[in-house]
This record gives C-alpha cells, structure tokens and sequence, in this order.
C-alpha cells in the first residue's frame, strides 16, 4: 500500500522528563517542574462532585474563566484567550505570526516548544547565547534580523531557573524593533519573591506588541487537565479566536481552574514550601559542590562541572532507588540535571539518597 507524500518537518520531538522507570512501582518524579502540593480543594471537589452534562461541548468562548482572570489580574477580559496549556497557545501565535523563512529568537537554552512550533511552520530559529545560563539582552540583539517577527522569553526560564529583572525586561522591549513581537512566558511567576522580579503581565498589560503566557500546570497542580491563557492586544487576541480549535479547553479543566483562581490560601501555602524547601535542598546541593540558580522558581538546574561525580552518575543512582529529575541532554545542556521541589516527603528521600550517593566520595 502506498502512503501519500507529506511535507517533511527537520526537527526533534518533545522529550519530556521521565515517568517511569523499569521494574519501579513507587517512583518519586521530580522531572517535570509540577505542583509540589497537588491541586487546590477548590479544584479537587470539582472533580469528585462534578454534575456537568459532559455530553455537551464546553464554553468555547470561556466566559467564565476569562472573567475572574480579568478581575484577578485587572486585565481586560475580551484581551484573553484560553489554550489547552499555554503550549498550544504558543502553537497558535507561530501560526499567526511566522510564514516560511521568518525568523524567530529564543534564548540558547529555552522551553522546547518555542523551537519546535516555530519550525513546523517554517520559520527559522536562531538561538541567542546565555551567559552562565541567564538570557542575555545584548545577545538577543545580536541576532535580530529584518526576518525576525518574535522573540520568545520565559521568565523565570525554563530549564535554566535563572530569570532577568524588571528593569532588563524593559530593557529588551525598549531596544527591539517595535514590530517584533515579544512573548513573555510567566509560567512560574507565582513563585518569584525576588525583589528586582516583576511578571510580563505587571509590566506589559497595556503593551500592544508583548504577549504574556499563563498556565494552570504548574503551581495550580492542573498539568493534566492541559490549560493555560494568554494576554495580548485585542487584534491579536481576535485573530487567534479565529484560528484556534472551536472547543479546546473542555468544560471540567474550565472549572477546575476557575476555582483554583479562588484558593488563595493555596497559592500562599505552595509559595511558602516552595521557599522553606529551596533554602534546604539548594544548601544540600552546595555541600557536594553542585553549582544550582539562585533560589525563585519550584526547580534547580544542577550544575555539576565543580563536583567529583557527574551528573549521568548521580542520576544513575537516583533512579535506581525510584527518584527521577531531569536529564538536559535534550536541551544542549552537558553535566547538568534540572530537579523540581517535590513535597516533603519527596525532599526528604532526595536528601537522604544523595547522602548514599556522596558518603565515600
């Protein structure tokens, strides 16, 4: 039998953090960057008591959860659209905006999906330098071509942990062509208690020519209900509504969120393990001599170029006693390991196995 012709796409696929491990049945994951703390009540009852009529389509408009998103954010509802994760918002951008031969910026080393959705339609990436791992402006610049039509930032980013300032993000937006399109990805900003840290969203809601990216993955602990928003000017909020796919975001994932936004008390209580847990494993982490970001979002990028083990060691051991973090192969980052803050339980078994792991060292 003979399979029609398609366009043949040059790219790697998304590899995402492990899951499983062979002959494991109790794994501590560590590898995907996801709530320490699980989801809030609020989106818990949901799921246990739901009564929606799950044979009818969802709110394709999202009502609902675009109106308390505005008036938690102060943000104008008709200049937020909804994706199934912020993902596929970023998919629907690069449809919009690059045509074959554009030209699209990412910092070096950056989430995955910026690369890969760029290039299915076409564009070309071009990759900024970092300096030691943190995004740097003027490398961006460098790499601004009348081809460029976005640059992609994450801040904190993802996987390097490290983030720039208010001040530089201003920078950025000041020093780029006015026709560029900067998307400022805030996945992590719950966590940010650092000073100098402001979200794209604080900084840029009456920007027209920034997009900001939100999810629901990551502190909200909804990672597998896949949905996120995006915040943009309303030409550009119009266009992706006529773009996107008709139901994308189903109708239990709505309300789970819509009643994740109310837990405030969750959000503080995530923060607040976040921080107490970060000061604790960054500190392990320097015992051994393993270089990680500075303390902000709910992982580390572990740097092991100063240690006596390397990283394919430690994460050997690791997982032969169930504990997964995350290789960085895949993002062109050598004998470094990305760990998520797990919940106590979780930290606690990490910082006893790397005791094992280094005693005899």
């Amino acid at each position: 039998m003979t399979t029609p012709t398609f366009r043949k796409i040059e790219l790697e696929a998304y590899k995402p953090g492990k899951s499983f491990l062979n002959k494991k049945k109790n794994i501590i994951k560590l590898s995907a960057n996801e709530s320490a703390l699980g989801m809030s009540k609020n989106a818990s009852k949901v799921l246990k008591k739901f009564r929606g009529d799950i044979s009818k389509y969802p709110d394709g408009k999202f009502k609902e959860l675009t109106s308390i998103i505005s008036k938690k954010y102060n943000c104008k509802q008709n200049q937020v659209i909804c994706g199934s994760g912020s993902d596929e918002i970023i998919q629907m951008l690069c449809q919009l905006f690059l045509n074959k031969g554009d030209e699209v910026v990412v910092p070096e080393f950056s989430f995955l999906m910026y690369r890969i959705y760029s290039k299915i339609v076409g564009a070309k990436v071009v990759f900024s330098k970092e300096k030691n791992f943190k995004v740097s402006n003027d490398e961006i610049l460098k790499k601004i071509t009348k081809r460029t039509k976005i640059v992609f930032i994450a801040n904190p980013n993802n996987p390097t942990g490290t983030y720039i300032s208010k001040n530089q993000l201003l920078d950025l937006r000041k020093r780029l062509n006015k026709k560029i399109l900067l998307v400022v990805d805030d996945a992590y900003f719950e966590y940010m208690l650092n000073e100098d840290y402001k979200s794209g969203l604080e900084l840029f809601k009456n920007k027209n020519n920034v997009f900001i990216l939100r999810t629901f993955s990551k502190i909200y602990g909804l990672a597998s209900l896949r949905v996120g928003w995006g915040y943009g000017s309303k030409k550009i909020i119009d266009a992706l509504y006529k773009i996107k796919p008709p139901f994308n975001v189903n109708k239990i994932a709505q309300k789970c969120a819509v009643e994740s936004l109310k837990d405030k008390s969750f959000v503080k209580k995530s923060v607040k393990h976040n921080l107490d847990w970060a000061k604790k494993i960054q500190k392990e982490m320097n015992s051994y001599n393993i270089q990680t970001n500075e303390i902000g979002p709910n992982f580390f990028l572990l740097d092991f170029k100063s240690c006596e083990l390397s990283s394919n060691f430690v994460e050997r051991n690791l997982e032969r006693s169930g504990i997964i973090l995350r290789e960085m192969n895949s993002y062109g980052i050598k004998n470094c390991l990305r760990l998520t803050i797990g919940n106590a339980k979780e930290n606690i078994l990490l910082i006893k196995q790397m005791k094992k792991i280094f005693k005899n060292v």
